[in-house]
């Protein structure tokens, strides 16, 4: 016959937070262990893609990792994925260009007038 386990906390509902796993001690005894739930990883701003580079945990254990650990070093690291930031910034570059080509239509249509 299995051993009967007793909760280590005043929680008794099948939560995801009251995780629980057996585990025998070296006394021969059955433990319940408590799992934490497992972290989620950062995602894009963008097309919400896993962003790589960046470690997976929860918001309280994230708070206490070093800066390596959350972010990427280049513009935007951490926040939005390499492809999206490659199509930001060529779109503002496009944007730019369309802004010094109109500028120079309304320059060129002053001189003719």
């Amino acid at each position: 016959m299995a051993q009967r386990q007793t909760l280590r906390r005043r929680l008794c509902y099948n939560t995801p937070s009251n995780r629980r796993k057996i585990s025998k001690t070296p006394g021969g005894r059955l433990v319940y262990l408590y799992q934490k739930k497992p972290g989620t990883c950062a995602r894009c701003g963008d097309c919400k893609l896993k962003l790589r580079g960046l470690t997976f945990a929860r918001p309280h254990k994230l708070s206490t990792l070093s800066k390596r650990h959350k972010t990427v070093s280049r513009s935007h690291g951490g926040v939005r994925c390499a492809s999206c930031l490659k199509n930001r910034i060529l779109r503002a570059f496009l944007i730019e260009e369309t802004k010094i080509i109109t500028q120079v239509m309304k320059a060129q249509k002053q001189i003719k007038a």
